[in-house]
């Protein structure tokens, strides 16, 4: 029988969406209804099941959710119209194009022509730029998660080893910049291993705390982790409707904490994605107060 103590994401995503709900309660009492736009190209099943939780989520949150879906034809030139549509609308708050787009798209050139203020995903150039030099901005969604959850479960991290599977740009790479910056639910000594490194069972068996972001199904078992350690699966692939972790439920033997295999690091993604929209709103809104008062 395994110790392990689970850290599932829903009383995280709770606590986060709590707060959110507050701020959009004020921001509605000072006439601005915070909005998340969304735009959709094709017809794929699980991005279109993606949406519907965001937006679901948005409106229980009190935000308004517009929605532009786009036929897998769609040209470049077709998605960045919808793109510039939101971004000059000044009563949409935030911006996100869902991914992955059809092959005959190019995400990234979308990406970069949303407005960096009304990212939520916290992924446009300027804002990862902001991320690298310690700014203010919106941070990605499902590493931002991350650090929330290990700090909701009070997991020490400052000065403590973390080793990262993983450096995609989405989770592996901006995570590693967060735990390494200086402020209390950081300050780490971060590693980042990854597909070139044969040996990276050797780095992962000395981590306090272990996050797997590789997005290869069971690629971290039991004997690829130091007894005691905290672990985290952070990254996913799915078989039909089937979730495939990157972490081994066996790992919960040797592990002192872990992530559920389904409720983990997901929802509070979710979480994360609504914080940055109504963060994006509070800005919008002072700033046109500032204006107004001028």
């Amino acid at each position: 029988m395994s110790g392990a103590r689970l850290l599932p994401g829903g009383p995280v995503a709770e606590q986060i969406l709590e707060e959110v709900g507050q701020q959009t309660r004020l921001l509605r009492a000072r006439g601005t209804v915070p909005t998340l736009a969304t735009i959709l190209v094709g017809d794929d099943a699980a991005s279109a099941g993606y949406i519907r939780i965001k937006q679901r989520q948005a409106r229980n949150s009190g935000f308004e959710s517009p929605h532009v879906h786009l036929p897998a034809s769609a040209s470049q030139a077709d998605l960045h119209r919808v793109i510039a549509d939101f971004n000059e609308d000044p009563s949409v708050h935030g911006l996100l194009v869902q991914y992955p787009v059809p092959v005959n798209l190019d995400y990234e050139r979308a990406l970069a022509t949303i407005d960096p203020r009304k990212d939520v995903d916290g992924m446009h150039p300027y804002n990862l730029g902001c991320l690298a030099v310690g700014t203010p901005g919106p941070r990605p969604c499902t590493p931002a998660g991350i650090e929330a959850l290990l700090a909701f479960y009070e997991i020490p991290v400052a000065g403590r080893e973390v080793v990262i599977i993983g450096r995609g740009a989405t989770l592996g790479r901006p995570l590693a910049m967060m735990l390494s910056q200086k402020r209390p639910t950081a300050d780490a000594a971060v590693t980042v291993v990854h597909s070139g490194i044969r040996d990276w069972e050797r780095y992962s068996r000395r981590a306090d705390i272990l996050i797997a972001a590789a997005g290869q199904p069971g690629l971290v078992r039991p004997e690829h982790v130091k007894p005691g350690a905290v672990v985290i699966g952070g990254g996913v692939r799915y078989e039909g409707k089937r979730l495939l972790p990157d972490v081994s439920e066996t790992c919960a033997e040797v592990a002192s904490a872990i992530t559920p295999r389904v409720g983990g690091v997901g929802p509070t993604t979710v979480a994360m994605l609504l914080k940055n929209a109504v963060d994006a709103a509070v800005a919008s809104a002072t700033s046109a107060e500032a204006a107004f008062a001028q």
